[in-house]
């Protein structure tokens, strides 16, 4: 299933997932009885490779943050698989799961609720350390001081509570927290869409900053298009709990396959106020997550004429160029590339990359 991505990595990837699906029931009657279940996440795969930053972005509402919180596992998975290096962690007990977790941490959007109020900062961030075991107490206060000072905060900030500081020294600390056990991935929950414009870019320098120094592999959730841009190697499309579209960031910034890529570059404001960009304007509502549509969900929602053709049709990605792989979808294709990747035009197609 990943032969194709495999190939563009020197080394073996650091996080695979596998046909990733997580469904909550929904429940009626007396007995509470499961009725449906939502489709939050419906059939992912995707791998980081050591060092890469691989953004996810989306509307609200596709999907973003559960398959984040699925693959550092503070959400089980329905089925599928997570790889984290060689351990299959899809299904551990949190016993087994324990000793992994410093291998891989969360940043999460909003830090004045992930934060602990009634804790110091020098609290938080020691707690990680606590619970491993690692270190002296002289040691932990040590390393607190050191990561205070790595994220650009004084030593004394240490004594104080989180509700203390801005938005984005809040953000810092949180990012503190998760570097406390020196991960090797950390998964990005839309870190910087609560903060100002001008400390957002802060923000994205020190995580590239740290990215350098640490070799770190970011799984960076956004639906900020602009704001993926400038941190992630590659970008991955969510829609209605799939992957629509996956390539190099530069490649799908300069040339995007997939209609709803297309609309969501479209909506990116322009640097250039001399710059004309034909904004997209979508029709029609997201379909639901408890109902989805059978056949092709975007378009269905954009009524396209296509749509009754592509019930029951296989719609997994297909590499449509070295390294870019998009949904096979003849609603949401160009007729080129439609013609490039139908079944029967194309010598290997891969359901996912």
């Amino acid at each position: 299933m990943f032969e194709v991505q495999r190939s563009m990595f020197a080394t073996p990837p650091l996080l695979s997932v596998s046909d990733l699906r997580v469904h909550f029931p929904v429940r009626a009657g007396l007995m509470l009885r499961q009725t449906t279940a939502v489709r939050a996440v419906d059939g992912v795969s995707l791998e980081i490779a050591p060092g890469e930053t691989l953004g996810l972005v989306g509307e609200s509402g596709c999907g973003k943050s559960t398959l984040g919180k699925a693959v550092v596992r503070l959400l089980k998975p329905t089925s599928g698989s997570i790889h984290f290096e060689s351990n299959d962690i899809s299904h551990l007990k949190q016993s087994a799961l324990r000793p992994l977790r410093r291998n891989f941490q969360m940043i999460f959007q909003d830090p004045a609720e992930s934060l602990d109020p009634r804790m110091s900062v020098r609290s938080i961030i020691e707690e990680p350390l606590i619970i491993h075991g690692l270190g002296t107490r002289a040691e932990r206060h040590t390393q607190v001081n050191e990561l205070l000072d790595r994220v650009g905060l004084p030593t004394a900030a240490s004594e104080r509570y989180s509700f203390e500081f801005s938005g984005g020294q809040r953000q810092r600390i949180g990012i503190a927290r998760a570097l406390a056990l020196k991960p090797k991935l950390i998964v990005c929950d839309e870190p910087v869409s609560a903060l100002d414009v001008s400390i957002q870019s802060q923000i994205l320098n020190l995580l590239v900053e740290l990215q350098k120094d640490f070799g770190i592999s970011y799984f960076f959730i956004a639906h900020d298009l602009s704001v993926v841009k400038h941190i992630s190697d590659r970008v991955a499309v969510m829609y209605l709990g799939k992957i629509v579209e996956l390539a190099p960031a530069e490649t799908i910034y300069r040339d995007p396959r997939h209609a709803y890529t297309k609309a969501l570059l479209s909506a990116i404001p322009s640097t250039d106020p001399k710059a004309r960009r034909k904004k997209i304007l979508l029709e029609g509502d997201v379909p639901s997550p408890i109902d989805p549509p059978a056949g092709s969900a975007f378009g269905h929602r954009i009524k396209h004429p296509l749509y009754p053709d592509t019930i029951g049709m296989p719609l997994g990605l297909t590499e449509i160029a070295t390294g870019h792989f998009v949904a096979a979808d003849p609603c949401c294709l160009t007729p080129e590339d439609w013609d490039k990747v139908k079944p029967g035009n194309i010598g290997k197609s891969h359901e996912t990359p």
